[in-house]
């Protein structure tokens, strides 16, 4: 029998909260510039302007990612509790995954900042490890999102 889970991570940005949340909530405008060539190779906008909730976008990723292509749909954007939400509707995480959806939200801490990101899944089989190479990658993109936006005027 699959099983649900839930993973965490908290990541300290030098950027103060109201720099990182344009750069976290316009990703598909900045992450040709924000992140190392190679990243990603493409992100398409199938549905929307792909900065607001119900946009759905594809993400084909460079080598060394944990996936090669997603769909995501965004569910939710809150620009005053600088709350950016998503879920996986096609790709290679749903080989692996019923369902994932993530979720991030931003806080002041300090001249700096506190990002908080969580995932629900469910598992198709208890075979399935837990998404931390996910988990990884995401903690890497927003240091890569912190050093960007801390350069933005």
């Amino acid at each position: 029998m699959a099983s649900d889970g839930k993973l965490h991570a908290e990541i300290e940005c030098k950027s103060n909260a109201d720099k990182i949340w344009p750069s976290i909530r316009d990703f598909v405008n900045v992450y040709l510039e924000a992140f190392p060539p190679g990243t990603y190779k493409n992100v398409e906008i199938l549905e929307g302007d792909g900065t607001h909730p119900g946009s759905v976008r594809r993400l084909t990723y460079g080598e060394g990612a944990p996936v090669v292509t997603l769909t995501e749909k965004i569910e939710i954007i809150d620009d005053e509790k600088r709350i950016y939400g998503f879920s996986i509707m096609e790709g290679d995480l749903l080989k692996y995954y019923k369902s994932f959806k993530a979720r991030v939200q931003v806080f002041p801490k300090g001249e700096g900042s506190l990002l908080k990101w969580s995932c629900d899944y469910e598992k198709l089989s208890d075979d399935v490890p837990e998404p931390t190479l996910v988990k990884d990658f995401a903690v890497t993109g927003f240091k890569h999102l912190d050093e960007y936006s801390s350069k933005q005027a």
